[in-house]
């Protein structure tokens, strides 16, 4: 992502845990306070991270409560004395069974928690003078969100999509249609120019997913009763 300070947000993508899970530290060029968006694990690297850019973390964001996604959130917001914001509550089931999972994994420091905000469709997040759309996106997990900065046309999507790819449905309480109707209805609309950072693997742009992605590539959706 661009290191033009004068662009309003600024981001790093941070791989962590032994599945190689993509969180987001950003932050707001004008105030440099922060948020990390899904910081499933190795804290130590993530506070590092945000004490390199010189950034003040301000929340925490959650897509969904998959382990390699949430699994330090608790560790860091105890740490931090910062607030959690996300996911949609129907995702409750699988932040509960975070420790167990997380153990599974490898995760260290796993947690279950509860967030000072569960976020529904159409709510919004601030950070800094940043202020980010909030999309419901269930399918991977139902109560999977996304979150959009329009002004820097960049979306942080979680497991819903991925460059080439989508997100399991085959976990429990996932549904397939449900994916293919939020990638169409919610991610779709946002714009073709948007980059996504998914929650594994390279950054892509929504376009060049509608035309190559075998799976939700505008041709593909087309052929299916959705």
């Amino acid at each position: 992502m661009s290191e033009d300070q004068t662009m309003p947000l600024q981001a790093v993508v941070i791989p962590v845990t032994p599945l190689q899970q993509n969180c987001s530290l950003f932050w707001c060029t004008k105030t440099m306070k922060g948020a990390f968006v899904d910081p499933g694990g190795e804290m130590d690297k993530l506070l590092a991270a945000a004490k390199d850019e010189n950034v003040t973390i301000e929340r925490i964001l959650v897509t969904h409560g998959h382990s390699d996604h949430a699994g330090n959130v608790a560790a860091i917001a105890r740490d931090l004395g910062v607030p959690v914001e996300g996911p949609h509550e129907d995702d409750l089931f699988w932040i509960e069974r975070i420790p167990d999972s997380g153990k599974r994994y490898g995760i260290d420091r796993a947690e279950s928690f509860i967030p000072d905000r569960w976020l529904k469709n159409g709510d919004t997040v601030t950070v800094g003078a940043l202020t980010l759309g909030v999309h419901h996106c269930p399918g991977h997990t139902p109560g999977h969100v996304v979150f959009h900065h329009p002004e820097s046309k960049l979306a942080f999507v979680g497991d819903v999509l991925f460059q080439g790819s989508i997100g399991r449905c085959d976990l429990p309480r996932g549904n397939q249609r449900d994916l293919l109707v939020s990638i169409r209805d919610r991610l779709w609309p946002l714009g073709s120019d948007v980059t996504f950072v998914p929650g594994h693997g390279p950054l892509s742009t929504f376009g060049h997913e509608r035309r190559n992605n075998p799976f939700v590539a505008d041709q593909v959706l087309a052929r299916m009763a959705l």
